[in-house]
């Protein structure tokens, strides 16, 4: 019945019939669709899922154990903003992968195996605000241009992961980032890393979970917390000299002896010859005038 009590038309009737048929049957198997949105959690799927719509928007595969994702069936979906794979096995290489969704703004790879993050991971999402890539024990390398791209990225969360290092770059040039998520990772607080510890003093990002951002190496910086530990790491880097820098100022000073010695006999050999000529002058200048009287 229409709203106005008559009888709908058969063919209004057949369509819309159809056009539910038609949003049933395009759900992937074991999957739950509702408008633009399909979500695949905790199905124990292996595979990224096959026969999803293609105006797809928002995309929730977390609690699987999915490995790989496709780039060409994630391009098909040219309209997705929403990605959450968290929890799967996902890792090694996903350079490339995200080329076809330029319009995602949410992506979720948490809780997965990631090794590394380069240039070409995220560089084609240009729209992202939200990056959760923690809890990836095996992420050690994150590229300093790896978010170059990603000037609208605000929310950044590499917690607990493999890293030892950040180039300070790789943040400080994000100008909307305003959440960094950095705690409970085994930084390596030497004086390579006093810029970004420095960096953290001045900006105004929020460190959420700051009592867990500490040095885990040297011994001596070990559990104190950053950036508080920037004073004590000036210290170190302006007074304390390593071997390559003994070895740097040895030959320094063996230059410095070798380049005097070397002036030194110069200036011996030219005294030599001044001698000799000032002689040999004062030599003929008498016997000259000699013969002139």
């Amino acid at each position: 019945m229409s709203p106005s009590g008559r009888p709908r038309p058969l063919s209004l009737m057949f369509l819309l019939g159809m056009g539910m048929a038609s949003e049933r049957v395009n759900c992937p198997s074991r999957c739950s669709c509702q408008y633009l949105e399909v979500n695949c959690t905790g199905q124990q799927l292996q595979e990224f899922p096959a026969a999803i719509p293609l105006d797809t928007r928002q995309l929730i595969l977390a609690v699987n154990n999915v490995s790989y994702l496709p780039a060409v069936e994630l391009s098909f979906l040219a309209d997705l903003v929403y990605l959450d794979c968290r929890k799967n096995l996902l890792g090694d290489d996903l350079d490339f992968t995200f080329i076809g969704v330029a319009k995602l703004v949410y992506l979720d790879l948490s809780f997965n195996n990631l090794t590394q993050v380069t240039f070409s991971t995220f560089s084609h999402l240009l729209s992202l605000v939200v990056l959760k890539i923690s809890d990836n024990p095996n992420l050690v390398a994150i590229e300093k241009d790896a978010f170059a791209n990603n000037t609208w990225l605000r929310h950044l969360d590499v917690s607990r992961t493999g890293l030892t290092f950040l180039d300070s770059s790789t943040v400080r040039d994000l100008p909307n980032l305003r959440f960094l998520g950095l705690s409970d990772n085994l930084w390596h607080c030497n004086c390579s890393f006093l810029d970004f510890i420095t960096w953290m003093t001045e900006t105004n990002v929020h460190f959420p979970d700051a009592d867990n951002i500490t040095c885990y190496t040297p011994r001596g910086l070990r559990a104190l917390k950053m950036p508080a530990v920037e004073a004590q790491l000036h210290f170190n880097c302006l007074t304390q000299l390593y071997n390559q820098d003994y070895v740097f100022l040895s030959l320094i000073g063996l230059c410095i002896f070798f380049a005097g010695t070397v002036a030194a006999w110069l200036a011996g050999v030219c005294a030599v010859i001044y001698e000799f000529h000032t002689s040999k002058g004062e030599e003929e200048e008498e016997e000259e005038e000699e013969e002139d009287t």
